[in-house]
């Protein structure tokens, strides 16, 4: 499908190596012709596709020497016919050349409009162009990976295994729709149950890697919380290997949210360092404090920081109350100091000030997040669209599967051409016009 021509810089704006200026559609060769000058005899028209040509880049106004290639459909990018001019970055140079493109006649490109028409030309499911948001804003191994998993089409691959699956199940329930004076037997009957539990089983433990998916893209929140002068800003410092929190003796100098970013076995962790939590009547600190539980009830994983050497006060276990149903690590502070704290649910003893025991904090971090050392190439469920479209598919298949039997057999089969169609949302071919223009609308101008 071959649309009108559109035009974008596809290289992020500012001082560089190279810049690429990206023209797809019908006749992008046309607006070559005009713009793009060979060093040699071969005229643009005559360019072998995929090669790349030296030559001067005409932008109207003044000249680049760059390079100019061809991608023929349906091999190219967008599935269309597609030009690219790499010229010498610099925001005035790409920028020329676009609005010459653009005066002889292409269209400024809307966000992700090249991948989106190479989804509609059959180039990539909706899911892919998903894992391709997630690998271009990535921050971690694990948030590359994770987008490149659904990039290459494992979710889809695996999402339409279950859809073959369940089009066999209908055949066989249809042709007993189509000739009822042959009833389903019962081991015909069972066969269709086991199949359809078998898939409820797949989905289910599909549906469970969502946790963990979810803090491989979005990072696992942690929340720094305890009382004044526990260490605290001293703690997340540490954890960073630099300076980021002002520490200071003085009970109370955080008032605000402090944030940091690690990573821990490829694993992203976002540390929020909070203001110390305590009755106050300073309307600042109270801000702070405020801003604390928030942070905390925002949180994955809560740290809860305990100071060694000195004991433990009411305050202390007040807050210890109100983690008491999180996700959470007690640790004792200040181990090098003279410990006096007794508190059967510490988890570790460690020292911002030494370092003792940080290797196994962050351990300890990546344990209670995600349980046991994860492989990165594993199959997660990262979006939440996927999650929801799992759920409501895993609901209709559970409800045939149960009902299978007990009622007429067009019944069942509303069930299950239900479940298919929304298995179809993840790789978008039963996705609604609405859902696939805003995924696009994600990426940049220009991919």
């Amino acid at each position: 499908m071959l649309y009108e021509n559109i035009a974008a810089i596809s290289t992020p704006l500012g001082a560089g190596g190279v810049a690429v200026i990206r023209i797809s559609g019908e006749s992008p060769l046309s607006v070559a012709e005009q713009m793009f000058f060979p060093a040699g005899r071969t005229k643009v028209r005559d360019f072998v596709p995929y090669r790349m040509y030296t030559g001067e880049i005409d932008a109207g106004s003044f000249r680049d020497f760059g390079m100019c290639v061809r991608f023929a459909a349906p091999k190219s990018y967008t599935g269309e016919n597609m030009v690219e001019f790499h010229c010498h970055g610099g925001v005035a140079i790409a920028q020329g050349i676009l609005r010459r493109a653009l005066a002889l006649g292409c269209r400024p490109a809307a966000n992700g409009e090249f991948t989106k028409r190479a989804f509609l030309n059959g180039k990539l499911s909706l899911s892919s162009a998903e894992g391709l948001i997630d690998m271009i804003g990535s921050e971690s191994e694990g948030e590359v990976k994770a987008g490149y998993y659904l990039y290459r089409e494992g979710l889809k691959n695996r999402v339409e295994k279950m859809q073959d699956a369940l089009t066999y199940v209908l055949a066989q329930i249809d042709a007993n729709i189509d000739f009822p004076e042959e009833d389903l037997e019962d081991a015909a009957l069972g066969a269709v149950r086991e199949k359809l539990s078998s898939l409820c089983a797949e989905i289910e433990a599909l549906i469970a890697t969502y946790r963990t998916g979810r803090s491989l893209k979005n990072g696992v929140k942690v929340a720094i919380v305890g009382r004044p002068n526990t260490g605290k800003s001293s703690l997340l410092n540490r954890l960073l290997n630099y300076d980021k929190a002002i520490v200071s003796s003085v009970a109370g100098t955080t008032r605000d949210v402090v944030e940091g970013t690690m990573e821990i076995e490829g694993v992203r962790f976002l540390l929020s360092d909070t203001a110390g939590i305590r009755e106050t009547e300073n309307e600042v600190e109270s801000v702070g404090i405020a801003r604390a539980r928030r942070a905390l009830e925002e949180s994955d994983l809560v740290l809860f920081v305990l100071d060694g050497s000195r004991p433990l006060t009411e305050e202390d276990r007040q807050i210890f109350g109100e983690i008491a149903d999180k996700n959470r690590i007690v640790v004792y502070n200040k181990s090098d100091l003279s410990g006096l704290v007794k508190l059967k649910e510490i988890d570790l003893m460690v020292s911002a000030a030494t370092g003792e025991n940080i290797g196994r904090l962050k351990e300890l971090l990546y344990r209670r997040a995600l349980g046991d050392r994860i492989d990165l190439n594993g199959d997660f469920l990262t979006e939440e669209r996927h999650y929801a479209a799992l759920k409501r598919a895993l609901e209709k298949l559970t409800a045939a599967r149960d009902q299978a039997g007990s009622v007429p057999l067009d019944l069942i089969a509303v069930d299950l051409r239900a479940g298919w169609e929304t298995l179809g949302e993840i790789s978008g071919k039963t996705a609604g016009e609405h859902i696939i223009d805003e995924i696009f609308s994600k990426f940049c101008v220009g991919k």
